[in-house]
């Protein structure tokens, strides 16, 4: 199985991680970057986007600039123009190594407290090893109860859900318990019985020459950028696109499963609940990741 970038793991010095601030440029990674009354740090108020970089640009940047203007607009939080965005991810991105990925990030919070102009900033550092792992052997993944119906958030427009908010404590409370259920990842499953998405991940699963994902409209889900690309350009494989829902036991009867996401890219999934599934490894998973590295 190949890597998204279409290489196997290369041995190379490390690059050092980089801070950008809007207004700022670039600042040493240890230098302040909130102020200790921000409310992206007290309430976790605020947004972000995680952008892939590749041959030294991020991929799909559009999309995910749209994304998270769309999160600002839910939340009511003022974002500088686009153009100053790229910029930003301009400063921290120029004569980084084509030939090393990297995991970019841009977080705007709302600001200090008591009022005051949003925080903006990017960070860069190399894709981490266990990331790049995942593509090539695989993951194991086990469900676990959100405590909702398939359909609740979607009917709550009031409540924060569908893109990345800095309040990331459900998130990170799932992946601390797939650790200490020794397995990769987290499948959400609703109160009814359907497979959602991952804390950090979409699901994506072959029926037949039908590729799947979730529909977010319906959910509430996080609508993927990566698991909307490979939708969009699978006639190119001879496959049609369909969102739909499905329970997670008929997952191993489909085609393939993956968990789909910006760094991690398209991750095959090798076994769901301690249950090795049957397709793995899947001959579609080097195709998607071929597609996916011409993009």
């Amino acid at each position: 199985m190949t890597e998204l970038s279409g290489t196997t793991e290369r041995t190379h010095q490390a690059e050092p991680p980089r801070v950008a601030v809007l207004g700022r440029g670039l600042v040493p990674t240890g230098e302040p970057v909130l102020r200790g009354d921000d409310l992206g740090v007290l309430h976790g108020d605020g947004v972000f986007e995680t952008m892939h970089l590749r041959d030294g640009r991020p991929w799909l940047v559009g999309e995910h600039l749209a994304r998270l203007a769309h999160a600002a607009d839910r939340l009511d939080l003022r974002l500088p123009p686009v153009t100053a965005l790229l910029d930003l991810l301009n400063t921290i991105t120029v004569d980084w190594p084509a030939e090393v990925e990297g995991a970019l990030r841009l977080v705007c919070t709302r600001g200090p407290e008591g009022g005051g102009p949003p925080t903006v900033y990017a960070t860069l550092g190399e894709v981490p090893q266990p990331t790049r792992r995942a593509r090539r052997l695989g993951i194991s993944v086990a469900t676990l109860p959100l405590g909702v119906t398939a359909d609740c958030r979607a009917t709550l427009d009031w409540l924060p859900t569908g893109f990345k908010s800095t309040s990331y404590a459900l998130s990170s409370a799932a992946r601390r318990w797939a650790v200490r259920n020794g397995v990769d990842d987290v499948l959400w499953v609703s109160t009814d019985g359907y497979a959602l998405e991952g804390p950090t991940a979409n699901l994506v699963w072959l029926e037949g020459d039908t590729l799947c994902t979730v529909p977010p409209a319906r959910t509430g889900i996080l609508p993927g950028v990566t698991a909307a690309w490979l939708l969009a350009h699978a006639p190119e494989l001879g496959f049609t696109a369909a969102e739909r829902m499905i329970a997670p036991g008929d997952l191993r009867e489909a085609d393939a499963a993956w968990f789909t996401s910006s760094l991690r890219g398209i991750a095959e999934i090798r076994a769901l609940d301690g249950i090795p599934l049957h397709h793995f490894p899947s001959p579609h998973t080097a195709r998607l990741v071929a597609l996916a590295s011409r993009g």
